[in-house]
């Protein structure tokens, strides 16, 4: 198809899109609501709507005291007896599709159901939302003169019983609309390999001979591929083998602790680089402004929001809240109920509102990924800001980082330690050391109490890695590639003491 014609076509589709999304800014509790209405008369006659009465509920009220919060492991049976080809459970549509994760705190899968209607009202309606908000920010964008490189779907698509499962990202590729593949490189074959370092070869392979315009993949991952790509090629940058790349769309993955090592990579002026928050259970947010750090909260996905206050998160006094009550700064568990079936699920990511009008948000982190021994409640978003201010101050670049508690033990203090991968080190680690420390301190009140005067915590302890430790350290655990994540932050040492032990081999 000519590139004037499908220029015209996203236009249409683009301004028409637009038009829904300021709906649903200017209206979003309405809209949120009325969305939590349709979801429980759609799913009334499945089992867990007879369970719960879902036909008696008329507002929110009555759904939050009816429908309890429950995680994963509270729904674990039901979901495998959907997988198992049981219909009519937490659904009224067959779900026939799978998100396989396992996450980065266990090494066991989760099987995440993927509904049709979320694959194709939620995830791929997220993809075309992301190319229309891009394109009215930048009118004169060339996007369509050339292809998206996508990086995903490490896995292949396995089936059993009438069911399909496999990484999120490769049910993604495996079902994609014509749209989209058409538009994208490399082509399905290779996208869905199985041996992640072969088909990393692969996908350079391919793409170095098409002329691409953005990329889309987790921020560790496509560094990978794009050194990949300069030792292939001999270039000595991105910008050289594709000169109209002008959008990166990431996410899985803070883009903090790697926007200098894009930048050196990709030493273009025209180049943006845009937000995306989705997880197996769905999509959720959108970077919608250039050059921002917030995400823009998707209200009309099929995804009704709720939130738990960190600061009750957990204890007796847990309490959830709706989105009509939050407030900006706080830090808050998601809860969601979707068109999947998840029903007040809580996904164990944590988020902060910089906005009320419209709802924008910032990732923060993972409900079980900060380290709070000693009443620090130091979240990944603190970290993340701590090291890119200390290694700014001190000129060197960190590509890769875990920490957790060195826990009190006799007369012996507690403290954290921390493993750091540095693209370029310190000149003086210990200087680095003192300067974090220091930067935390600034940041997090409750980590510089503890601090005080050395009373509950020492200074940090920290280790320099070996060159691609993490790495090695995710294909030990066969999580190469994809979706998988790197741990930050852990209240134990099981990561750290396996990372300690492979750095010294």
């Amino acid at each position: 198809m000519p590139i004037p014609i499908v220029n015209s076509i996203a236009s249409w589709i683009l301004k028409k899109r637009i038009h829904h999304m300021e709906l649903f800014k200017k209206h979003p509790n309405e809209v949120q609501n009325e969305l939590l209405m349709d979801l429980l008369s759609k799913a009334q006659n499945t089992e867990i709507g007879k369970i719960y009465g879902f036909s008696e509920i008329k507002n929110y009220d009555t759904f939050s005291v009816r429908v309890p919060v429950q995680s994963y492991e509270d729904l674990e049976a039901t979901f495998e007896r959907c997988r198992q080809g049981e219909s009519n459970i937490i659904w009224p549509n067959p779900i026939s599709m799978f998100a396989k994760s396992s996450g980065t705190t266990s090494s066991k899968s989760k099987f995440i159901p993927v509904s049709q209607e979320a694959l194709e009202d939620c995830h791929y309606a997220a993809s075309k939302d992301l190319l229309c908000i891009y394109l009215n920010n930048n009118p004169d964008s060339k996007l369509f003169t050339g292809k998206s490189l996508r990086l995903g779907g490490s896995k292949e698509i396995y089936q059993d019983k009438g069911t399909s499962y496999g990484d999120l990202s490769a049910l993604l590729i495996y079902n994609m609309p014509f749209w989209a593949s058409f538009s994208s490189t490399p082509g399905n074959e290779v996208s869905l390999m199985s041996d992640w370092e072969t088909k990393m070869q692969a996908i350079v392979d391919e793409t170095i001979k098409e002329k691409v315009t953005s990329l889309a993949g987790v921020p560790s991952w496509m560094l990978v591929l794009l050194n990949d790509v300069l030792k292939t090629t001999g270039k000595s940058s991105i910008s050289e083998v594709w000169p109209d790349l002008e959008v990166y769309f990431h996410g899985g993955v803070s883009f903090e602790p790697y926007r200098n090592q894009y930048q050196e990579l990709i030493p273009s002026k025209k180049m943006k680089y845009y937000e995306i928050y989705n997880a197996s259970e769905g999509f959720f947010a959108v970077q919608d402004q250039n050059d921002s750090n917030d995400l823009l909260l998707m209200l009309d996905y099929g995804i009704f929001f709720e939130f738990i206050p960190m600061s009750t998160y957990g204890s007796a006094q847990e309490k959830v809240i709706s989105l009509a009550q939050v407030e900006i700064g706080k830090n808050y568990a998601i809860v969601i109920t979707t068109n999947s079936g998840l029903w007040r699920y809580k996904i164990g990511d944590t988020v902060r509102f910089t906005s009320l009008n419209p709802y924008r948000i910032r990732v923060t982190g993972r409900t079980k990924h900060h380290i709070n021994a000693f009443g620090e409640e130091l979240i990944i978003e603190n970290a993340e800001t701590a090291i890119k201010k200390t290694a700014s101050e001190l000129n060197c670049e960190v590509m890769e980082y875990t920490a957790a508690p060195v826990f009190m033990e006799g007369s012996q203090k507690g403290a954290h330690e921390w493993m750091l991968e540095f693209k370029t080190p310190p000149a003086d680690l210990a200087e680095f050391q003192k300067r974090l420390d220091l930067n935390l301190q600034a940041i997090n009140s409750d980590y510089e109490a503890k601090r005080y005067n050395n009373m509950t915590l020492d200074l940090l302890k920290i280790h320099q890695a070996k060159p691609n430790l993490f790495q090695c350290w995710l294909k030990t655990h066969n999580k190469l590639g994809g979706q998988h994540k790197i741990p930050r932050l852990s209240n134990n040492r099981q990561h750290l003491e396996e990372l300690l032990a492979l750095n010294k081999n």
